[in-house]
Formats: structure tokens, sequence, C-alpha cells
């Protein structure tokens, strides 16, 4: 298999590096989790922050095997089943086994996590896959993984009770790529926050509905 072509991406591209640090910095705030929090319901969402898990775990597997077949489809996803395990609950393939408790639950997310790193590191950048929100490249699937990782955490750490501060520079590669419509800011956590519609930002309505830009531009 093709070895990683990070080198050769611009300095404002995001990386698997990138990505693989989003999890890991995850994991480990998600780690101080009191173990019978998990229930509770995950900031403004309608899911409890173990189906927050879930449900971010199945994103970045969903987006690794998207990556996977030698020609990615164009049209559509890869066709797994997706499916929710209770009304109003995430749709997802992946699912934790409820047994192995919250240190369970992390394990799938690094390992999912894992995956889509593995497949963005290795995959040529002149490959496309397809996306609802565009047909896109390995960066793209790094930068909509990192994006999932960074805004579910906040929604996380929001019903969990846990500080989570990502890093400024991992939020402005993500921004530039995927959303270039939102304005420049001091804050680019923040800015990233508004631009999913989970807070304000000064001079700005809120939003109420939003989606990123996956699709290759230059």
């Amino acid at each position: 298999m093709p070895r990683s072509t990070e080198a050769a991406l611009p300095p404002s591209a995001v990386t698997a590096d990138d990505l693989d640090r989003a999890v890991q910095l995850a994991v480990s705030v998600l780690r101080q989790a009191p173990p019978t929090a998990w229930d509770g319901r995950a900031g403004s969402l309608e899911w409890d922050c173990w189906e927050t898990v879930e449900h971010l775990s199945d994103d970045l597997f969903a987006y690794a095997v998207q990556l996977g077949p030698r020609r990615p489809p164009l049209e559509g996803n890869v066709p797994f089943v997706w499916e929710s395990r209770r009304a109003g609950g995430p749709a997802n393939a992946v699912h934790a086994d409820r047994a192995a408790g919250p240190a369970g639950l992390l394990q799938v997310l690094e390992a999912s996590g894992a995956l889509l790193v593995a497949m963005v590191r290795t995959t040529p950048p002149e490959v496309r896959a397809h996306h609802v929100f565009g047909v896109s490249d390995p960066e793209g699937f790094a930068a909509m993984g990192a994006v999932e990782t960074l805004v579910h955490t906040h929604d996380l750490a929001e019903g969990l009770g846990l500080a989570w501060n990502p890093p400024a520079d991992l939020c402005t590669r993500v921004l530039a790529r995927l959303f270039p419509d939102v304005p420049e800011a001091a804050d680019p956590w923040s800015t990233l926050l508004w631009a999913t519609g989970r807070a304000e930002l000064p001079g700005h309505p809120r939003r109420t509905t939003w989606r990123w830009d996956a699709s290759v531009r230059g």
C-alpha cells in the first residue's frame, strides 16, 4: 500500500497526525468522566453520552471504510447497515459492548480513530470518495474526522462536566479546510463551535442550520 504523502502537503493541510492528535486528546479527557455519568445527555444533543461516543466512533469508522475500496464510491456510501438501537438514537454500524463499560467504549473510539488515521496516512492524495457534503480526498476525510471529534467531545464534555479546549492550530486548519466561508477570529475554537451551531459569535447570528464543504478546492 502506498506510504504517507503528508510531507508533500501544504502547512495548512489537515493531516493524519492532526486527526490522531484530536482523537488521543479526546480519549484522554473522556477517561476523566465518572463511570456513572455516561447515561446523561450529551450537551445540546438528544443522545446520551454513551450513544454520542458510539456515534463519533461510527463517524470515524465510516470515513475510514469510505476510503477503503480500490475504487471508492463517488455516488454513495459503502453499504454497511446503519441502524438505531432505540427510537431517536443514532443510526450506527458501530456499537460498543455495554458489558465492557466506559473503558471499553473509549477503546472502541480509539480503535475507530486509528482506522481512519491509517487510511488517511496511506491513501494517495488524488483518491476521491463520496461524502454527502461533497466528494472529498484523504485530507478532507481527516478534517471531517477531526471536526467530528472536536465538536462531539465538546458535547460530551458538557454532559460529563469536563473541561475541553482543543489546540487553536488544529481548529484553524479544520476551519480553513471545511468552513472557508466563516469569518476569521482571534479564537478559532469559538469560531468552530459557532460554525457548527453550538455557540454564539460576537457580531454574527447563531447558526440554526449548518454544513461544511468537503469538496476538493484548487
